[in-house]
């Protein structure tokens, strides 16, 4: 027995010795970078574009309420605080201020930057690395969607970054982010690209973004993701953690996107948006045995009297490309159509029942729905359901209505009671399920009261508006 045991481990010695069983790497050596009087260094890389990484910093008026200040003028109140009694203004209103980065895209003064550093501010302020003028901006346009807004400050020959393609960006390319960390100063962080085309982040509505390890920490957001060459491959817009701080993942807006969207917002100062007028899904497992190809966007369902079902589209068809480019997946799907504007002619190539058809068509308006249904009720901000809004906000598939977005301050809508997620089901005797539906009935209705259904967290609640 004690032969057969020798003998066994002898052979599986002798298998390991000849490298039989896994695959050996290669012998390596080590050696230096380059000789003493050489420093490993990237400067070169970023030295150009540091200068086009600007730090922003804004201002935002916080009004407050009479009845606090009432509250506060009490002389009770006053006679507990003492002299440390806070102070206000003679405007009843303090200033919340921010810090965040932009990118200079333009020599005549056009910065990139993200929507959130710069919504509802009332002043903007811009600092260059290496310049000691403080330059007040005006803003351009914002999208809130995809977290893009371009400010604009007043100058010439400003140093701007070069877009890169950053459909070229591949998972372990080194990467360097720019930002104002902290409001500490001009700084440059160094990683690498951890992965690409992520979505469902939960971040934004339109998200294709550029995973990396760059630390991204907070005053960072709005700068720039660089690569070796300097050249721009992304804008730095959020990190995922439970602290605040960095812990590896960090994500940026690629270049592409982010330059249609400041394109458009130069060009037009809002984004208009192509819409479908379908509900799509990714290939699972299951349906990859149903369809020839194994890529493509699967259409779930289609509004009817939009452009899709217009172009006869149908449920169960897999869209596979538009205008030629390849269709990965639902998102991508998504991303594409949006990155067109309205009446826009597309070619889509699709695969039903295992053949491929083409065809061409104009795509509708997203917000076109909409209009005329702003006036609905003033400083009500509304959007139709999507599948991205659903498994943001987690509402079932079985509750059909319209999503309030917007409520904004001191309006009608605010002082109706609608805030921010109520989803509007009901309106009189007349279900809402579209912006259409809205539309339709306030024209039906006409002017006076009408009692709106919202479903608010699970609950019906009833308002009562007047217009």
């Amino acid at each position: 027995m004690k032969k057969i045991i020798l003998l066994s481990l002898f052979l599986t010695a002798s298998l390991f010795a000849k490298g039989t069983l896994f695959s050996d790497a290669p012998a390596a050596k080590r050696v230096a970078p380059a000789n003493n009087e050489v420093i490993l260094s990237y400067y070169d890389s970023i030295k150009d574009v540091k200068h086009a990484v600007v730090n922003i910093s804004t201002s935002k008026k916080i009004k407050v309420s009479r009845e606090l200040e009432q509250f506060m003028e009490h002389p009770l109140f006053r006679q507990f605080f003492g002299d440390n009694m806070p102070k206000q203004n003679q405007q009843g209103r303090n200033r919340a201020h921010s810090l965040g980065s932009g990118v200079i895209v333009t020599e005549n003064g056009y910065i990139l930057t993200n929507n959130h550093v710069v919504a509802d501010a009332d002043e903007i302020f811009v600092t260059i690395n290496g310049d000691n003028e403080e330059y007040k901006a005006k803003l351009i346009g914002t999208d809130p969607k995809t977290d893009i807004a371009v400010i604009k400050i007043k100058g010439k020959n400003f140093t701007t970054a070069q877009f890169a393609d950053s459909s070229f960006v591949k998972e372990g390319d080194v990467v360097f982010a720019l930002g104002n960390p902290f409001g500490v100063g001009s700084s440059v962080t160094k990683g690498i690209v951890s992965a690409l085309n992520k979505s469902h982040v939960g971040i934004n509505q339109y998200e294709n973004f550029i995973q990396t390890d760059a630390s991204i920490n907070p005053g960072n957001s709005g700068g720039a993701l660089v690569d070796s060459r300097g050249a721009l491959i992304g804008i730095n817009s959020a990190i995922l953690s439970r602290s605040g701080g960095n812990n590896g993942i960090g994500f940026a807006i690629p270049s592409n996107m982010a330059k249609n969207i400041a394109t458009r917002l130069i060009n037009f100062g809002k984004i208009e948006r192509g819409y479908l007028g379908v509900s799509i899904s990714n290939l699972t497992k299951s349906l990859k045995s149903v369809y020839k190809n194994s890529l493509g966007a699967v259409i779930v369902d289609i509004v009817k009297g939009n452009s899709a079902d217009l172009a006869g589209l149908k449920r169960g068809d897999l869209i596979l490309s538009i205008d030629g480019k390849d269709i990965k997946g639902a998102n991508e799907l998504k991303n594409t159509i949006a990155s067109y504007q309205p009446n826009t002619t597309i070619k889509v190539t699709y695969e039903r029942a295992k053949k491929e058809h083409t065809i061409s068509f104009v795509l509708g308006d997203q917000d076109a729905i909409g209009k005329g249904s702003g006036n609905f009720v003033k400083g009500l901000g509304v959007t139709n359901l999507d599948n991205t809004i659903r498994e943001k906000l987690r509402i079932p598939s079985h509750i059909s209505g319209v999503l309030v977005t917007d409520v904004k301050f001191n309006s009608n809508a605010e002082k109706f009671g609608f805030i921010e997620n109520d989803i509007i089901v009901q309106i009189e005797n007349f279900e809402v399920n579209t912006l259409k539906d809205i539309k339709l009935i306030s024209k039906k209705l006409g002017k006076g009261a009408k009692r709106v259904y919202v479903n608010r967290y699970g609950y019906i609640v009833i308002i009562v508006i007047e217009n």
